[in-house]
Formats: structure tokens, C-alpha cells, sequence
């Protein structure tokens, strides 16, 4: 079971890293990591789950995040009281996206940032990601508002991107009127 303590916290310098394209077929490791990315991500957003195993709530994860500079993430988004769609795409690049751009009201979060940030992050409404799932079928996933936003946070991640570089540090909520907020 992955431990909250195992995730890289932001002064993490592997977290600045570009991460490399994976090859296929997967290594056993590799499979062996999204299986508990995905089961981490799951519990985390069931309460008595997050609190009995002492897990911060997430729906994104990057390999990266827990010290491995591959291209792969994954997705639990939580649809339904306890209902669940699990996303797993390696090597992702998003194809199209919308010229609406939106922002987390509330502020968007980070596993590996554990403090309180202020400011908005402008992200596109919608995305088409293209990729390849973990058998190495090309796979191409049209995302809208929220889970847009954790595709585009979590392949930041890949490019060594945090979301806080994209909040301006003079004035963090500039711009604020020229998008919608979810």
C-alpha cells in the first residue's frame, strides 16, 4: 500500500525533472506502480478510506511524483458517491484543446504541495489527450472541466511543471475576470 509520506514533496528536486517516454511491453514495475497509484487515488477520496490509512485526498497522480521520471499517470475521478472512472495513460500529449480557459474556484491542490496556495491557474475547459494505455494500444480520452484540469495538472508533472509556476507571483489573481471558474 502507497503511503502518503512516499509521495515528493515540492522542494523535491526530482519533481522539476522531465520524465521519459515509456516502451512497451511494460515492465512489471511499472504495472506494479500504477496498480497502487490507482488504489492510493481510490482510497484517498473515500472518507473513512482517507482516514483510516492516512491518506491526502487526490484524483491525479504522476510516476514522477513518487520518484519515477516515466511518462505515465493516472486518473480516479470520482463520478458518483464512491463511483469511480480510472484513467491510466503512458506517454500523453494533449492534441486539441478549447480556447475557453477555467480555473478551480476553490484553488487547485497538489499531492506533492502540502500547504495552503493562493491564486488561480488557468487551464483549458477541454482537452483531447492522446496516448497509449498499458498494453500499448494507442488510446485518445476527450476530457471536460474538472478532469480537463487534473489531465493538464498531472502532464505538468511530466515536463517538471507544479501548478503554482502558473500562478503569477506579483498578482495571483490576475486575469481572473477572463475565465470561468468551476
Amino acid at each position: 500500500m502507497l503511503k502518503t509520506s512516499e509521495i515528493l514533496d515540492e522542494k523535491d528536486k526530482r519533481l522539476r525533472l522531465v520524465s521519459e517516454e515509456v516502451t512497451f511491453p511494460l515492465a512489471k514495475e511499472d504495472k506494479d506502480l500504477i496498480n497502487k497509484m490507482i488504489k492510493y487515488l481510490h482510497d484517498s477520496q473515500i472518507e473513512k478510506l482517507a482516514k483510516k490509512y492516512d491518506l491526502r485526498p487526490g484524483m491525479g497522480m504522476a510516476a514522477i511524483q513518487l520518484g519515477v521520471a516515466k511518462r505515465y499517470l493516472t486518473i480516479v475521478h470520482e463520478i458518483g458517491e464512491e463511483e469511480f472512472d480510472t484513467y491510466v495513460i503512458c506517454n500523453p500529449k494533449i492534441v486539441s484543446n478549447s480556447e475557453e480557459k477555467i480555473y478551480v474556484d476553490m484553488g487547485e491542490g497538489c499531492l506533492s504541495i502540502n500547504r495552503d496556495v493562493e491564486g488561480i491557474v488557468p487551464r483549458y475547459a477541454r482537452v483531447t489527450v492522446e496516448g497509449y494505455d498499458t498494453e500499448g494500444n494507442k488510446i485518445r480520452i476527450r476530457a471536460r472541466e474538472e478532469l480537463a484540469i487534473a489531465f493538464q495538472h498531472e502532464i505538468d508533472h511530466l515536463n517538471g511543471i507544479l501548478f503554482i509556476d502558473h500562478i503569477d507571483k506579483k498578482n495571483p489573481y490576475k486575469d481572473q475576470d477572463k475565465y470561468r471558474a468551476i
